[in-house]
């Protein structure tokens, strides 16, 4: 139980993006995505992961992990969030395996990882995620993507003092 409790506390801490409108969490696009993922609302993850599926690629592939990783919290017994999570981590892992220097997909998992229960393993990759975000790529993200990683560095260990 006590995974259960931690990752719920984790993930609700870790999404706590404030910056965009509620409104957007049931839209499509990336507003609409970082939006659902930073809300509380398991309605608006799941219209998210269904929007996700009409996506192809890579990018199908880390916002649907996210997606279920952020989702995992709220299962109801300690096997299901821990299936579902590794079922987001594996997707999440495959698209950043195929573009690795992609700062968006390792942001996802800088805020997963960051703030994941420690039991479930999932941190090695803090330090060097954060290295690539704050890199001069972060610039040449499109500018809602921006807008969210400034957010998230606001309670973010790893992304202090990002401007």
């Amino acid at each position: 139980m006590r995974i259960g409790i931690k990752l719920i506390i984790g993930c609700l801490i870790a999404f706590a993006i404030t910056h965009f409108e509620a409104h957007a969490q049931t839209g499509t696009g990336k507003q609409a995505f970082y939006s659902a993922i930073a809300s509380g609302s398991t309605t608006a993850w799941n219209k998210q992961l269904e929007a996700v599926n009409t996506m192809s690629g890579n990018d199908k592939k880390a916002f649907q992990g996210a997606l279920l990783m952020r989702k995992s919290g709220v299962q109801k017994t300690p096997g299901q969030k821990l299936s579902m999570f590794k079922q987001g981590h594996k997707l999440l892992e495959a698209a950043i395996s195929q573009e690795a220097q992609n700062p968006e997909y390792r942001f996802l998992r800088l805020m997963i990882q960051e703030n994941a229960p420690k039991i479930v393993g999932y941190n090695n990759n803090i330090a060097d995620d954060a290295r690539l975000v704050k890199a001069s790529s972060f610039k040449s993200l499109p500018e809602t993507v921006q807008k969210a990683v400034l957010s998230y560095s606001q309670t973010s260990k790893a992304l202090n003092g990002l401007q």
